[in-house]
């Protein structure tokens, strides 16, 4: 089969691309400003990428066209198709499809499912799920939006499992399918193991309000069967509203104090605890509540699929994150200190407010309470950019020492939304002005934390060179 993807270069659909070839389709695809980390790795897979939408690519011909979610009858301010290839393609009446359909089909199908929803923490539990599942040997196919570094790869197929069905570990996530599909992306995926980590309002670009996204969560609810299991989110009230609109499956819950699966001790180094009974400990690299949250997330999923808490905690021990998860990008010498510059994907207030924490606690935790945390942020995501969150920022930034925010391309204030912060933010519209701001501000022993779900106009690389040539 021949597919066509419009959008290629999304990580979801860039990890359906990569699917489809290991699979032996014959696959190319288009996007506007192609650009990695997708484009690289799909080029290496030996993939065609065509820049734009033009019409012309029409005469492909392939067996179907894929159509990513960031296609639309959008027309431009002269009247003319945002994406003329989505037009031509539906004058001829040539056979498309979405992502999640097409991955539905042709690849979770027969397949024991586990998916894992939620505004936060969605990237990083499907990782922490593939791995304790590939450390149990049973070599689990996934998709993941992001390169887990474990695997270097953000998906691939699997082998086939030793029981009666080969396992997929997919990141579930809310957002709508397509134009012509405005059901959340996981409604598609059908899991026998379904992982609510959380949920707060987002999306306010296609969403009215928090009800709207319980509605979908639980819509995936009603997909599970009934040897099935829901694990949850204990703490979560808007979890716990979903689940009293019906549940027709087992259930484990995580997280609260009466919670089947909980931790006690320290985010880097903590007990397992199944019903109070000590099951396994997990010491790792990594920092937060909320990556002990996400721990007992997947330890609850995989205990599903017959790996014991204790083997599922031990594969922990070995995880290496997902890049651009508090990634350090580089680190420059200074007399006093290393200043080091990290790259974050933090794009919603309180995943903005959750890293910042992570960090402090773990400055806090080594002794370096004195070495201080610039947080460097983009307002990108749909749901920033329309300022539905903007009263939250200041709330989000309390554990740092100061804040600069991108303001380009947004509708609303930004020096406004921070006004309560003081002299301790700084707002730039353009990415040159925000390094200089950033650079007279630093000093040795700083922490640059980078926080955007976009490339950031290159500012990592950017404070970089600054820093080396400074």
């Amino acid at each position: 089969m021949h597919i066509h993807i419009l959008g290629i270069c999304g990580t979801f659909m860039g990890g359906v691309a990569a699917l489809a070839r290991e699979a032996g389709h014959k696959v190319t695809g288009c996007d506007a400003g192609v650009y990695p980390p997708m484009s690289d790795q799909l080029r290496t897979l030996g993939i065609e990428l065509i820049e734009g939408y033009g019409a012309d690519q029409l005469a492909l011909k392939p067996d179907v066209f894929v159509i990513g979610n960031v296609v639309s009858r959008a027309r431009l301010a002269d009247g003319t198709p945002k994406f003329p290839l989505m037009e031509a393609i539906l004058d001829a009446g040539a056979p498309y499809i979405s992502g999640p359909q097409w991955l539905l089909e042709n690849v979770l199908q027969g397949r024991h499912v586990l998916a894992v929803a939620g505004t936060h923490g969605k990237t990083t539990t499907t990782s922490m799920l593939a791995w304790i599942l590939e450390s149990a040997s049973l070599h689990p196919g996934f998709l993941v939006g992001g390169v887990p570094l474990n695997f270097g790869i953000s998906a691939r197929l699997g082998g086939t499992a030793t029981g009666e069905r080969p396992f997929f570990v997919i990141e579930a996530d809310e957002y709508d399918t397509a134009f012509f599909d405005k059901r959340s992306k996981f409604v598609h995926y059908r899991p026998r193991t379904a992982v609510l980590n959380n949920l707060e309002f987002d999306h306010a670009d296609i969403f009215d309000d928090l009800a709207a996204i319980e509605r979908q969560f639980h819509h995936l609810v009603r997909t599970v069967p009934p040897s099935g299991r829901v694990v949850f989110n204990g703490l979560e009230e808007s979890l716990t509203r979903v689940l009293g609109q019906g549940c027709w499956s087992e259930q484990r819950s995580f997280g609260s104090a009466i919670s089947d699966f909980t931790a006690q001790g320290e985010a880097s180094d903590f007990e397992v605890l199944q019903r109070g009974r000590p099951v396994g400990r997990v010491s790792w690299s990594l920092s937060g509540v909320h990556n002990q949250l996400n721990a007992l997330a997947a330890i609850a999923a995989a205990e599903h699929v017959g790996v014991a808490p204790q083997d599922a905690a031990q594969a922990l021990g070995s995880f290496q994150n997902v890049r651009r998860r508090m990634e350090v990008r580089g680190s420059v010498q200074r007399e006093g200190g290393a200043i080091t510059v990290y790259d974050d994907f933090a794009h919603h207030p309180t995943a903005i407010r959750t890293t910042v924490d992570g960090l402090r606690r773990q400055l806090d935790a080594a002794g370096r309470t004195n070495e201080r945390i610039l947080a460097i942020f983009e307002p990108r995501s749909n749901t920033m950019k329309l300022g539905t969150m903007k009263s939250q920022l200041p709330w989000s930034l309390e554990q740092a020492d100061l804040a600069f925010c991108h303001s380009g391309g947004l509708d609303w204030n930004a020096s406004e939304a921070l006004a309560s912060m003081g002299s301790r933010a700084k707002v730039a519209a353009h990415i040159d002005e925000l390094v200089n701001q950033v650079m007279a501000a630093a000093q040795p022993g700083d922490h640059l934390l980078c926080m955007s779900n976009g490339g950031f106009g290159g500012v990592h690389e950017r404070l970089l060179k600054a820093l080396s040539a400074s």
